[in-house]
């Protein structure tokens, strides 16, 4: 009896435990050891069960690990390897005592992949390790893989590098004629990313068997448009070829090949044909000439750790808002050195070809790029690449440039080179280059003043360049047109966007053009050009007339020939006055104020505008000349050591008298009054140039 009470005992204690087993699962921490020698066994890797293990077997078979890792056994590199939170699977209790496990779902949350990056590829690189002794693929099956909340990481520690995808979130589908969908997604930095791959698993094994698939990879950030493929991948050992590959990139169809060697550094390589090729670029809202380069650093540092060999065409290559038809580019990257070369480049009737090379090997990486532009439209090119809507015409550009530097304005800081650029019978747009000459007459200019109407017709505009230090200086700058003829010096600051240039203008009097009646009349005083390139400071320098008025008024004559009518009559009547004649002086005939060659009134740059200048330079030595009459002797030495304006002896002024010493400059005719008048902006300008 008391056998039979300590049986019953026995039975219903092991009733409670197989229930308790089904209810809470079986606290299973004797099974590690077991669990992780079958994987190393199986997989080659080594497994590590951190946080102990748990096996339910209600309502199903389900087996959950705590904060797992798995690497291979030789590498001591800690980062080099997978690690989870939890990995739960549940299992069908009929395909284990069958033998064949069936998984119906495995779910693996936080999971952290570390995936190490080479600078240089390995000689005798292996693949990874194979497993010592392993199942066939057919006993065992799984149906759903679900990833949460996972973690790519790439990272190189002695060079303190490290990529990180995060919040990467996958689901998985197999289905019984082994036909793989994975979707999924995750985000690199700011840049989200989605992805869909979908492909047909041949029978085990499946290296050196092709392997049909399809993607789709959504990257707004890192790619222009959404992009789908169709392929035929085959395992080689640790190579994977992709062949047949046909797919689209937004419009813009595409059909190649490719292949990616993973032994140790990736080698990948491809030859893509596209239809159409978008490049896209950034566009700033404010206006790119006003605001200063930017400081922030570009990274370049992820093209040491790929090498890439790559031949891409297209019939249509778009860069920002520029078209180019056809292209063929060439690439070849090798340990952080890109080189890059495009030939025979189709842009906008005429053609482009250069090369680009990029050293990111070292801390500051270096830069260097050829181009060479023949026959090409400007505006289209310019506009498309720079925004730039200023100029149009044949354009024909050679340009060999380098620099150095982790920054938009540390790069052009420390360009250098030469650069040769021709613009031929086109125009400058929204500018009117003979107006603003004219304009100067009146006030100094500030700003290109632009306008939509305004226009300068060229035959030619040339200039070469020789960039040092992000100094790029010109001594041949030359503008020629139908109305205006222009030369000059000048330096551009690539750095700061500012300029500082000296021009000479030349005007034609006539819409008949150059090398007619109406040659090129000098302007007689050379205009500078300074501060930031888009809205710079424009005025006449009229500091060597000031220094020197008998060279100035012996320039302004020869140039009144045509300027100012016969002779230089209409500038005569002025400057006679302040060098101590009469009006009509000087070589003029007396041609009433106002009025320019044969007394036509307001003749086109004709005696208004010599009388403008001429009483510019009488208002701005006029003072000197009283202060000379009322306290010089008869030697006409003035004091500090100044030139006298009068003549000092017959020889220099041989048909002019000098006044008395104490008698002050004759009066200016009647009609100087409104000339004076109109002059006054002129004045202003003189006072703050000169502060006279």
């Amino acid at each position: 009896m008391r056998a039979l009470k300590i049986a019953g005992a026995a039975i219903v204690a092991v009733v409670v435990v197989i229930a308790l087993l089904l209810v809470i699962g079986v606290p299973s921490g004797y099974l590690t050891a077991q669990i992780q020698e079958r994987v190393e066994r199986e997989t080659g890797y080594k497994l590590a069960i951190n946080g102990g293990a748990k096996v339910g077997l209600w309502p199903q078979l389900n087996i959950r690990l705590y904060d797992v890792t798995l690497q291979p056994p030789s590498d001591r590199d800690i980062n080099r390897r997978f690690a989870a939170s939890v990995i739960e699977a549940d299992v069908t209790l009929a395909s284990v005592w069958a033998g064949k496990p069936q998984i119906t779902d495995l779910v693996i949350i936080r999971p952290v992949v570390n995936l190490p990056l080479q600078r240089e590829r390995a000689r005798d690189a292996t693949s990874a390790a194979k497993p010592a002794s392993g199942k066939s693929a057919a006993d065992f099956s799984i149906e759903h893989i679900s990833v949460t909340g996972g973690t790519i990481v790439f990272s190189n520690v002695r060079d303190r590098v490290e990529r990180r995808i995060e919040t990467v979130n996958a689901d998985i589908t197999i289905d019984a004629d082994r036909k793989v969908v994975v979707t999924g997604s995750g985000r690199s930095s700011s840049s989200p990313l989605k992805f869909e791959i979908k492909a047909a698993l041949p029978a085990s094994p499946v290296e050196r068997q092709n392997i049909p698939a399809e993607i789709k990879i959504d990257a707004p950030d890192l790619l222009p448009a959404q992009l789908t493929a169709k392929a035929e991948a085959r395992l080689n050992g640790s190579v994977v070829m992709i062949n047949s590959v046909t797919g689209a990139l937004g419009d813009g169809a595409f059909n190649g090949w490719a292949s990616v060697d993973l032994s140790s550094k990736p080698l990948v390589k491809l030859d893509l044909d596209f239809q159409r090729l978008t490049v896209a670029m950034s566009r700033s809202t404010d206006s790119s000439s006003a605001q200063p380069w930017s400081n922030a650093t570009i990274d370049v540092n992820g093209l040491n750790y790929v090498d890439l060999q790559a031949r891409i065409s297209a019939a249509e290559l778009k860069v920002g808002d520029a078209r180019f038809t056809p292209a063929a580019i060439e690439a070849n990257l090798t340990n952080g050195v890109l080189k890059a070369q495009v030939s025979n480049l189709g842009a906008y009737e005429g053609n482009a070809s250069g090369d680009l090379t990029a050293d990111v090997s070292t801390a500051t990486p270096t830069y260097a790029m050829r181009a060479d532009l023949t026959g090409v439209r400007a505006l289209p090119l310019l506009s498309g690449l720079a925004d730039f809507d200023k100029l149009d015409g044949k354009m024909q550009a050679k340009i060999s440039v380098r620099s150095s530097g982790t920054s938009q304005r540390a790069i052009m800081s420390n360009m250098a080179g030469t650069a040769f650029v021709v613009f031929q019978d086109g125009a400058i747009k929204g500018l009117n280059v003979a107006q603003m000459i004219r304009s100067l007459t009146a006030s100094t200019l500030s700003g290109w003043q632009e306008g939509a109407e305004k226009a300068t017709d060229l035959s030619q505009l040339s200039a070469s360049f020789r960039i040092d230090k992000g100094q790029a200086q010109t001594t041949d700058l030359n503008l020629v047109g139908p109305l205006v003829k222009m030369t000059g010096v000048g330096t551009i600051d690539l750095g700061t966007k500012q300029i500082g240039f000296r021009v000479e203008p030349k005007l034609v009097m006539t819409t008949e053009g150059q090398g007619r009646a109406g040659d090129p009349v000098g302007f007689g005083i050379p205009v500078m050009i300074e501060g930031p390139w888009g809205s710079p400071r424009i005025y006449p320098e009229l500091q060597g007339i000031l220094d020197n008025p008998e060279a100035g008024y012996a320039k302004l004559k020869e140039m009144g020939k045509g300027l100012f009518g016969p002779n230089g009559a209409g500038l005569g009547a002025a400057i006679g006055n302040l060098l101590g004649g009469q009006p009509g002086t000087g070589g003029g005939q007396g041609n009433a104020p106002g009025t320019g060659q044969a007394g036509k009134p307001n003749e086109p740059l004709g005696g208004q505008l010599g009388e403008t200048i001429g009483n510019l330079i009488q208002q701005g030595l006029s003072g000197l000349g009283q202060s000379q009459g009322q306290g010089q002797g008869q030697s006409g030495a003035r004091p500090g050591g100044q030139r006298s304006l009068t003549p000092t002896s017959p020889a220099e002024a041989p048909t002019q008298a000098a006044p008395a010493p104490a008698e002050p400059a004759a009066p200016a005719p009647p009609g100087d009054t409104t000339a004076q008048q109109d002059s006054q902006p002129m004045n202003e300008v003189l006072r703050q140039l000169f502060n006279r």
